[in-house]
């Protein structure tokens, strides 16, 4: 690790040089009260909005501050980038209003949303590129093309400029609160708007606890700062793609570890019902990254109550074709939703016995597959049921084993499970 990257700090003097650079450009987003979140934590929970930058995102305000800093010569090459989304569309949008070429590379899974927005940000100054299954596939074919067309490579979040630009959030809350600040929760995925954010607070708030928030299946910070050096993980849960990275930018690494009070993790599941949480009650449409910070809360419940806490509300870049899938994965976070292998008797009644016997009153069938083995006297199925109260699971399964319905609960088994469903 180069010197460079273990001594960078943005300084205060760089961080307000980039909110220049960003007027008119990104958007003052407003810090705005929770009452639901306020009245459940018993604190004073305040959303810093990212959610309604133009492009949904704070992304556009480290992709700005950087690509403006170009020099003529370099701006005439176009640029390149790498992204899962919403850097992505930072860095169309400002193509544009720049005027210069970038090619974009986003993993090929990338909701098709977040594509069409780069599309409409860019125009005709933009060019994607989808290719390979996650960020960091992206990140190395962009890597190729930049370095065989001496292009320059718009980082996400391991670079300098970057960092000072999504450090102007920061900036922004301490500017908008009417009290002192006691915790900010930020989201993390490579780090950069922690690294920025959490800088300005040490410089400006230093009594503010800011707390790193990344989803349990891509702890790239957490593993790194528990392992005191940037380490790769081999291996992601990619669902909250705005924030699944293998690994986290050196610079932000170096950065977050002397800077953040704390890095914790939170459930994916958890992260749903905060989605929808948010939509149901409070109109607010976010995308799974958008949500980490709420989410986390209730592991501090105790600590923030009477406290001024700031969320990082990070993106709205959600795709809609995904509810169905936030539902179920909110549903099996609570305990609502099981799936198990029934072995129907091979016997006439045998269906309707398991619909009027076992199943409770208010249980739901929601998924069922079925194909009978004329040469065995039982029949597998697989099931999916959705229970009103996590308590009624337990006695379903007892009146499933009494009867002799019962073959396999399929939820604490993940590799039949994603085999099967």
């Amino acid at each position: 690790m180069s010197d460079l990257k273990t001594t960078y700090f943005p300084s205060l003097e760089d961080v307000k040089k980039a909110a220049q650079t960003l007027k008119g450009v990104a958007a003052l987003t407003p810090l705005l009260p929770s009452l639901s979140y306020s009245k459940k934590l018993g604190a004073n929970i305040l959303l810093k909005r990212e959610d309604l930058q133009q492009v949904r995102s704070y992304k556009i305000r480290g992709a700005f501050n950087k690509i403006s800093s170009l020099s003529e010569e370099d701006r005439a090459k176009g640029i390149v980038c790498a992204s899962a989304g919403n850097h992505a569309q930072g860095v169309a949008f400002a193509c544009a209003k720049l005027k210069i070429n970038g090619t974009i590379f986003m993993p090929a899974p990338t909701p098709k949303q977040k594509i069409e927005q780069v599309e409409m940000f860019g125009g005709d100054y933009a060019k994607i590129v989808l290719t390979g299954d996650t960020f960091d596939d992206a990140y190395k074919a962009s890597k190729i093309e930049c370095d065989a067309l001496g292009k320059v490579f718009v980082h996400p979040f391991d670079d300098e400029k970057i960092i000072e630009g999504q450090a102007t959030v920061g900036l922004e809350i301490i500017e908008q609160a009417a009290e002192e600040i006691d915790y900010v929760f930020v989201p993390v995925g490579g780090g950069g708007l922690a690294s920025g954010l959490s800088t300005v607070f040490s410089l400006l708030s230093p009594n503010t606890k800011v707390i790193g928030v990344e989803p349990e299946g891509a702890p790239s910070m957490s593993t790194s700062i528990f392992n005191k050096e940037n380490t790769t993980l081999s291996l992601i849960e990619k669902f909250v793609d705005g924030a699944a990275v293998q690994r986290v930018g050196d610079r932000n690494f170096a950065i977050c570890k002397e800077n953040l009070h704390k890095m914790v993790t939170v459930p994916e599941g958890k992260v749903c019902q905060t989605i929808l949480d948010l939509y149901n009650k409070d109109a607010i449409v976010v995308e799974p990254a958008g949500a980490l910070t709420l989410s986390v809360l209730d592991q501090f419940a105790d600590e923030i109550k009477g406290k001024n806490v700031v969320c990082i509300v990070s993106g709205s870049n959600n795709d809609i074709t995904r509810t169905a899938e936030i539902k179920e994965r909110a549903l099996l976070y609570r305990g609502l939703k099981h799936y198990f292998i029934i072995r129907f008797p091979q016997r006439a009644g045998a269906l309707r016995e398991f619909l009027n016997e076992i199943l409770g009153p208010e249980d739901d069938i929601t998924f069922f597959e079925y194909k009978k083995k004329t040469s065995r006297e039982d029949g597998p199925a697989v099931v999916g049921i959705e229970i009103k109260d996590r308590a009624d699971l337990d006695p379903l399964i007892a009146r499933m084993k009494k009867r002799n319905f019962f073959g396999e609960y399929l939820n604490d088994k993940p590799d039949l499970f994603e085999f099967l469903i």
